[in-house]
């Protein structure tokens, strides 16, 4: 029996990984400022909306005037979708931290089988780890999260920023570990230093024969486009 798939609507992406997201999984996005994680996982949202799938759209950064404001730049108009509850963005305010933990335990879970979306995100999940005051209420808080995720059989996308001096790990180290999948986002100069390319790379994605290739990628007016038949030079 064949898997079903969620697909993000990134064909390169799609096709490496084998034909989508494996539903019900949550996937690590990480890559710098930059890198296009916000517009990667709108896209995957956007996608699910075409289909006549709900979505949850989560910032901790953005409110949904600057929300559907970035996404009408690459020609998606969210106003009739969040005007019939197809798709429902959430601000949550950092300034206030324990009410926004609260809010999250309490009021998620309920909210997606009250909305039936089936694409959620979180972005980003590295301001949500900034919230606790150590790394156990940390590693606990975002383990509770997946787990209320997942019990609801959404597919999520969670963003999350890496460190500086390691690009290739979470600023908190620890999303990459409790999530299913793990996609990042880089970018190098060019061998002659006259341009930045964008690339991405599959790390890990469970029950999924996925490519391991590093593939270049553009942020384009139509949104992200994975160049999955070329090289990374």
């Amino acid at each position: 029996m064949t898997e079903e798939r969620v697909v993000t609507g990134i064909a390169g992406l799609d096709e490496m990984l084998g034909g989508g997201i494996p539903s019900g999984q949550i996937i690590a996005l990480l890559g710098s400022c930059g890198t296009g994680k916000t517009t990667m996982s709108m896209q995957f949202i956007w996608t699910g909306l075409q289909k006549g799938e709900k979505g949850i759209f989560i910032s901790l950064e953005e409110d949904e005037a600057a929300i559907s404001g970035n996404a009408r730049t690459y020609g998606w108009d969210l106003g009739p979708f969040i005007g019939n509850k197809t798709l429902t963005l959430v601000k949550l305010e950092p300034s206030d931290a324990k009410s926004t933990i609260s809010r999250i335990h309490s009021e998620l879970p309920a909210y997606i089988k009250q909305t039936g979306a089936k694409r959620v995100v979180f972005d980003s999940v590295s301001l949500l780890s900034m919230l606790f005051d150590n790394d156990s209420e940390r590693r606990q808080g975002l383990f509770d999260l997946c787990k209320q995720i997942k019990n609801s059989g959404a597919t999520a996308i969670f963003t999350a920023e890496v460190k500086s001096e390691n690009p290739n790990v979470s600023r908190d180290g620890l999303v990459e570990y409790v999530a299913d999948g793990v996609i990042l986002l880089r970018y190098n100069e060019t061998s002659d230093g006259s341009d930045i390319q964008l690339s991405v790379r599959i790390v890990k994605m469970r029950r999924a024969n996925h490519s391991r290739r590093i593939k270049p990628y553009n942020i384009t007016n139509k949104g992200i486009e994975v160049h999955a038949k070329a090289e990374v030079f």
